[in-house]
C-alpha cells in the first residue's frame, strides 16, 4: 500500500486536488456557484505546478478551449453548475465524436432555469447520460464522500486518457461544502494517452474495446479532426451510411464494452436484506445513517452507485432478488428510480422518495422513518 498524507479537505478542494495528482495541467472555466471553489483552488494552484489557468467568457468559451487543449497535448478540465452545464452540451458531443479526453465536473444545483442558486440537488443524472444529439455514450461518476471527491476525480481523469473520451463527474452542493478528513497517496497512478505506432489511424481501431491512438500535433502525423461523420483517418464521409455506422458503434463500444472497468459500487449488507436502498451522492451518506439509526430494526442493505453511466444491473438485480422491497431516494422528482424499476423488472416492488427545494438534504431521520413505512 502507498504511503498516504491526511488532508483536511472540502469536496471542492478534493476535486481539485484529485485532478490536480492526476497531472490535469490545464483548466478553463466561468465561475458559479457551488461549483467556485474548485475554479479558485486551480487558479491559485495551476500555475505554481507548470499548468495554465484560463477564466472564459462563458461555459461555451470553456468548454471549447478544452478541446484545443487536449489536442495540444494538455490534460484538461474545466467544473460548473446546471446551466453551465447545460450549455457545454454541444461542446460535449463534438468531444464524443472527435474522441478528445477531458473532465467535466457538474456540481448539481436545483433548476431549472437558474433555479435555485448554490442550493444542492440532483436532477441533472439524465442530462449527464443523454445530454448530447445522436447516440453517443460517455462515463458518469458519482462520489459519495470527500475521499470519494479526490479518488474518483483521479479515475475520471485516468479514465478519459484511456479510452479518449470526454467524462462527467457529478457531485453535488452538499457534498462540495462537506469538510472531511483525506487519506492521500503519495504515488498517484496517471494514465497516459496512446500514441499511434506504425501509421495507426487516429480514428479507427480493429478492437472495438481499444480505443484508436491520439497523435500528438507537430510529430508528423496529418490530423484532420472534425465533428462531421469521418472515416479511420478523420476524412469526412457524411454521405456514406456505411462509414456512419461504422464509427458511431465504436465510439459506443469503446465504452460499453469496458464498463466491467468503469463500474464502481459500494454494498453493504445485501445478504439477507428486508429493505434495500439504492442512492448516490450526498444521499448515499443518508441512507448509511438511516441504517445505522435503525440498529437492526430492519435489515436494510444499501448499495451506493459511484458509476451511474454506464450502469451495471448485477449489484441492483441482486438486490431486487432478496429484498422484500427497494427504495431509491433522491434530491429530484426521481430519475435513478427508473434504471431501478426496469433492473428491478417487478421482483419486488421498487418505491421512490423524492425531495426538493431549499437545498435540504434528505436527512437519515426521514429517510429511517420511509424504510419502516416501505417495510410495512
Amino acid at each position: 500500500m502507498n504511503p498516504k498524507e491526511r488532508k483536511f479537505w472540502s469536496g471542492n478542494v478534493a476535486v481539485a486536488e484529485g485532478a490536480l495528482a492526476a497531472g490535469i495541467d490545464f483548466y478553463a472555466g466561468y465561475p458559479i456557484t457551488p461549483s467556485s471553489e474548485i475554479m479558485e483552488h486551480m487558479a491559485r494552484e495551476l500555475p505554481r505546478r507548470g499548468g495554465i489557468f484560463l477564466q472564459a467568457e462563458d461555459e461555451i468559451a470553456a468548454i471549447f478551449l478544452l478541446l484545443g487543449a487536449s489536442w495540444a497535448d494538455a490534460k484538461p478540465i474545466t467544473a460548473t453548475s446546471g446551466p453551465g452545464f447545460s450549455l457545454m452540451q454541444e461542446g460535449l458531443g463534438i468531444a464524443v465524436m472527435t474522441e478528445t479526453p477531458l473532465l467535466v465536473v457538474d456540481v448539481m444545483r436545483a433548476g431549472p432555469g437558474t433555479g435555485q442558486a448554490s442550493k444542492a440537488a440532483q436532477g441533472d443524472l439524465l442530462q449527464a447520460r443523454w445530454g448530447r444529439h445522436g447516440d453517443q455514450i460517455l462515463p458518469v461518476f458519482a462520489p459519495a464522500s470527500v475521499q470519494d471527491c479526490f479518488e474518483l476525480t483521479v479515475f475520471a481523469v485516468n479514465t478519459a486518457e484511456r479510452l479518449r473520451t470526454p467524462v462527467v463527474l457529478l457531485s453535488d452542493e452538499l457534498l462540495a461544502h462537506t469538510w472531511e478528513t483525506v487519506q492521500v497517496p503519495t504515488d498517484v497512478e496517471r494514465v497516459e494517452r496512446r500514441r499511434p505506432q506504425d501509421h495507426e489511424p487516429a480514428f479507427g481501431s480493429p478492437d472495438p474495446k481499444i480505443p484508436p491512438p491520439m497523435p500528438r500535433l507537430g510529430e508528423g502525423h496529418a490530423l484532420l479532426v472534425t465533428g462531421s461523420t469521418h472515416d479511420p483517418w478523420g476524412f469526412r464521409r457524411t454521405s456514406d451510411p456505411k462509414t456512419h455506422r461504422e464509427l458511431v458503434e465504436r465510439l459506443w463500444n469503446k465504452i460499453w464494452l469496458n464498463r466491467e472497468n468503469l463500474f464502481r459500487y459500494e454494498a453493504v449488507d445485501v445478504e439477507g436484506a428486508e429493505v434495500g436502498v439504492v442512492a448516490y451522492g450526498s444521499v448515499a451518506r443518508s441512507a448509511l445513517a438511516a441504517k445505522k439509526l435503525l440498529g437492526g430494526k430492519v435489515q436494510v442493505a444499501v448499495v451506493v452507485l459511484k458509476t451511474l453511466w454506464p450502469l451495471a444491473e448485477e449489484p441492483i438485480a441482486a438486490l431486487a432478488e432478496r429484498a422484500k422491497a427497494i427504495l431509491v431516494p433522491e434530491l429530484s422528482l426521481g430519475q435513478l428510480l427508473w434504471d431501478v424499476e426496469r433492473i428491478a423488472a417487478g421482483r419486488c416492488p421498487v418505491v421512490g422518495f423524492s425531495k426538493i427545494g431549499g437545498g435540504l438534504p434528505i436527512y437519515p431521520e426521514e429517510l429511517a422513518q420511509k424504510i419502516l413505512e416501505v417495510r410495512g
